[in-house]
């Protein structure tokens, strides 16, 4: 016998009591046993969201910096957001998705980072570090102590770079950015597809972020290409989470 419970991360399961199985009555067999069918498909099925939502307390550092990518990203679009602090990069973010389509995205976070870096010191930087050991430590030192302000609390971890252990991913547990527009849409095209081509293209460094969906985390493993079919790319936007699809009816699953 089986008890189909609710369970709080995505649907119905069925769990064995610990009775025995029922006989029949004539044959004196036992029943067998029913499988639960899957109530959605794989590709379908509802993503699972934090219970908690994470509370930030920005110092004037990350506030100076959200305000000043904020504004770049509005100049760029050429919209403006009467938000303040993360709200007004999070408003902007859903106010470029639903103005324009996937590549169109992409191109404006690039072109926001381009205007708020210097060109010269991204040249200077990608001269002074081309990739190795060294400056993929670096990077990803460099990433957990000055832009924990956009992704959230993060740390270095170590992987395996041709047969040796560097310290060159930044693991972050639960994304700012995405627990902020609970839109895989965004993710992709305002985060990650750009932000893996600036940071190639700007500092001459292979980067693959891996997003994790279901618990909003997410891995910047510097000196890996992201690969050809990225599982990433073929994720659909949560339900009935996604701000931008409930709010503006943004189709940010394309």
């Amino acid at each position: 016998m089986e008890t189909t419970l609710l369970v709080p991360y995505g649907g119905l399961r069925a769990f064995p009591t610990s009775r025995k199985p029922a006989r029949e009555a004539a044959s004196g067999r036992r029943r067998p046993t029913q499988k639960p069918k899957s109530l959605l498909s794989p590709a379908k099925a509802v993503i699972a969201r934090p219970t908690r939502r994470t509370v930030y307390k920005d110092n004037w550092f990350d506030r100076l910096a959200i305000r000043y990518l904020s504004s770049s990203v509005q100049e760029t679009a050429g919209m403006r957001s009467e938000k303040d602090g993360y709200e007004s990069l999070t408003e902007a973010a859903i106010m470029v998705s639903r103005s324009f389509d996937a590549a169109r995205q992409q191109e404006v976070v690039i072109e926001s980072l381009s205007n708020a870096f210097p060109r010269f010191i991204l040249e200077m930087i990608k001269f002074l570090l081309p990739p190795s050991k060294l400056s993929r430590q670096f990077f990803a030192t460099f990433t957990t102590i000055f832009f924990a302000w956009l992704v959230g609390p993060c740390e270095v971890r170590e992987s395996e770079v041709e047969g040796r252990r560097e310290k060159n991913v930044v693991y972050i547990p639960k994304c700012r950015f995405l627990e902020s527009t609970n839109c895989v849409g965004m993710c992709r095209n305002m985060c990650k597809i750009p932000s893996q081509r600036f940071i190639q293209d700007s500092l001459g460094m292979p980067i693959n972020m891996v997003p994790n969906f279901e618990d909003m985390s997410c891995e910047m493993i510097f000196g890996q290409e992201p690969p050809e079919d990225d599982p990433a790319l073929k994720q659909p936007c949560y339900q009935t989470l996604c701000m931008a699809k409930q709010t503006h009816g943004v189709n940010c699953s394309k």
